[in-house]
């Protein structure tokens, strides 16, 4: 592991203790073999000035809720040290009552919660702690005979002990076999399955000590397991059955989530390994990631509903053997699953959190096979996952509960998404808790959202083949679909039918009424496996109230909606709503330029401004007014409503 220490930049700092701690925590946390997603912890003691004038000696430890990554000043909690000491020599303390006087003895009231290794980084007597998840030590930690190995590599520089719950537990067990040791001679202490603390009076011998020790156990399992191809070829993702599984999980969680897949060489040839049924489910890589990925990954079969019942299955009895009185059982969902020959999948409400699941087990599949090249994978024993996944602490924050957006982990498609009403449609998605596939010609419609939450596809909505490929991107990213705003669509030179041009007929009715057919057809097959699956078509006010010169157009959207009547009579019996808006003057859209805005109004004798508010409210409609019911159709709101067709006009005199 390369020491990234800069002397000039750290030699800038010398003088602010807690500036030199943010910048070697930085360190630590952008090395994801070190630390994943929040996990890790760091401190300083320091000297500081109270509000009587005396001096008082305080530990910055990092605080819940930070990553190293990115911490600034503001992230470490300043605890009083002596309070901490004291803490430490009690007989016993419960981990609620740990945080409660840990926080009472905070200098800032204001700051984050210390970290609940914040007694431990007390007792080590020295200026900077340093607690990583350490990968490869953590993977000799786990394989057969990985404590002899990890003696063998420090010898009398590392304290190597046994697993133990974190909190007050384990600060009290480090304080007790620590007792009376010469802590000169020490550069750092193992914590078996769980990790590893450096530390040292100087911020860089203490990052340097956790460099060093990190880089002997990745020299050994260089030396002694590397990673082997098993020369098996990966197999093509089945959709429908990456949908099927999507929505059992979602069932058993009891809330919508996405099924990213990792389908990376490294994952496949994970997948594709004889043993893997075994390995993958003997526990995480350390009892931390548990939180974050369940004790286990679950297994997909040939039945993927069946895999899911079984891994629920398993769950309850796993909660059944461990359990004891007030425990609240978690939702029995996996967070990840192994997909034979496809990879691995990772579930979760946002791309966020399946990011950080499919982080934490790619880091927990590469170990694995490691571990089984130093003679074999052993994980901690299930009752001690248990408890940490059941800790006190854990189970608090189950009753404050949390506020979720409406359209949190669905799937929502929208075409024409480049501009106006599509755009809209997608931005509302967005803020609802909606992932999106964002379908358009224009291909800035790859990079205009700035979103994780967010494909762009370029797609010419008249290909069917383009369409097709679309969908399958949308199901292949996110796992399934559960919404299809299908907006896309022009509006046609104005033409009475007499002469009418037949290029401009066949344009509008291969944009404004095939494309939408097509686009049913590819996206019904997945939808059918959808959360409350919905589907919205975009008509007009032209489908009640035609004009003059607009046959192509409205003779299209007439033919939409006749289709999404169709539609709601063929797929209401898979619980697939269809229903229809019909728009009207909504001028902030891609078809309305100001050549054709200015030839409609003087049409109707009136001035643009004038033909805008042209309604019986008096009120311009926005693509934003369309976006928002849009999302009400396809939402809770609209549960029982299939077929129907809605204006949004303003109110006009003819469709009334």
């Amino acid at each position: 592991m390369n020491n990234a220490w800069d002397v000039a930049e750290a030699t800038a700092l010398e003088n602010d203790p807690l500036a030199l701690r943010v910048y070697s925590s930085r360190l630590l946390g952008r090395e994801p073999s070190l630390v994943l997603h929040g996990g890790g912890n760091t401190s300083v003691k320091a000297m500081v000035r109270n509000v009587f004038g005396e001096q008082e000696q305080v530990l910055y430890v990092k605080g819940s809720g930070w990553d190293l990554a990115t911490i600034e000043k503001q992230g470490f909690a300043p605890v009083r040290l002596d309070v901490l000491q004291k803490m430490a020599e009690l007989e016993q303390l419960g981990d609620t009552e740990m945080v409660d006087a840990q926080r009472a003895a905070m200098t800032n009231a204001n700051a984050p919660n210390p970290s609940v290794e914040a007694i431990l980084h007390a007792i080590i007597p020295f200026t900077y702690v340093d607690h990583t998840h350490a990968d490869a030590i953590v993977t000799i930690s786990n394989s057969a005979g990985g404590e002899a190995i990890l003696r063998s590599l420090y010898g009398d520089e590392v304290l190597i002990l046994p697993y133990i719950m974190p909190g007050f537990v384990l600060a009290r067990q480090v304080a007790q076999l620590t007792a009376g040791i010469d802590w000169s001679s020490v550069k750092g202490i193992v914590l078996l399955h769980h990790g590893v603390f450096t530390f040292a009076d100087a911020a860089a011998e203490s990052y340097g000590n956790m460099i060093e020790l990190v880089s002997r156990a990745e020299d050994y399992l260089s030396a002694h397991a590397r990673q082997r191809s098993t020369g098996e070829v990966a197999q093509v993702p089945d959709l429908k059955a990456l949908a099927m599984v999507r929505k059992a999980v979602s069932e058993a969680r009891g809330a919508p989530v996405l099924a990213m897949l990792n389908h990376g060489s490294d994952a496949v040839q994970f997948s594709l390994r004889g043993d893997v049924a075994d390995i993958a489910t003997r526990g995480p890589l350390t009892p931390d990631h548990v939180i974050r990925t369940k004790r286990t990954a679950m297994m997909i079969g040939e039945d993927a509903e069946a895999s899911v019942n079984a891994f629920v299955g398993d769950y309850f009895d796993y909660f059944s053997r461990h359990h004891t009185e007030g425990l609240t059982c978690l939702d029995p969902a996996p967070r990840w699953a192994v997909w034979p020959g496809g990879g691995a999948l990772a579930f979760g409400v946002s791309p966020a959190e399946c990011g950080i699941i499919a982080d934490i087990c790619s880091h927990t599949m590469h170990a694995i096979h490691q571990a089984e090249l130093l003679g074999g994978w052993q994980a901690l024993p299930e009752k001690d996952i248990f408890e940490l996944e059941y800790w006190e602490l854990e189970q608090a924050k189950l009753k404050k509960g949390a506020a979720t957006m409406e359209m949190r982990g669905r799937i929502a498609l929208v075409t024409g998404a480049a501009s106006g009403i599509g755009a809209a449609c997608v931005r509302a998605l967005l803020q609802k808790g909606a992932v999106v596939a964002a379908l358009d010609i224009n291909p800035a419609v790859t990079t205009m959202f700035s979103s994780s939450s967010v494909l762009g596809v370029v797609c010419d909505m008249t290909d069917a083949v383009a369409i097709r490929d679309a969908v399958e991107a949308t199901v292949r990213h996110f796992g399934g679909l559960d919404i299809v705003i299908s907006n896309a669509g022009c509006f046609p030179a104005s033409h009475p039918i007499e002469g009418m041009p037949f290029d401009t007929w066949q344009q509008s009715l291969a944009l404004n009424l095939s494309s939408h057919q097509l686009l049913l057809s590819e996206s019904v097959p997945y939808l059918r496996y959808g959360i409350d699956a919905a589907v919205v078509l975009m008509a007009s006010k032209n489908v009640p109230a035609p004009g003059p010169g607009a046959a192509a157009y409205s003779v299209a959207k007439a033919g939409l909606t006749q289709l999404a009547r169709v539609a709601a009579l063929e797929l209401g019996g898979d619980g697939i709503r269809v229903n229809v808006l019909h728009p009207n003057a909504v001028f902030d859209t891609a078809i309305w330029t100001d050549e054709v805005l200015a030839k409609r109004a003087a049409s109707y004798g009136l001035s643009v401004e004038a033909y805008k508010t042209n309604n019986i409210l008096g009120c311009e409609v926005t693509s934003r007014h369309v976006a928002e019911m849009a999302c009400a159709m396809a939402g809770p709101l609209f549960a029982c409503t299939t077929g129907a067709q809605l204006p949004l006009d303003g109110g006009n005199e003819r469709v009334i």
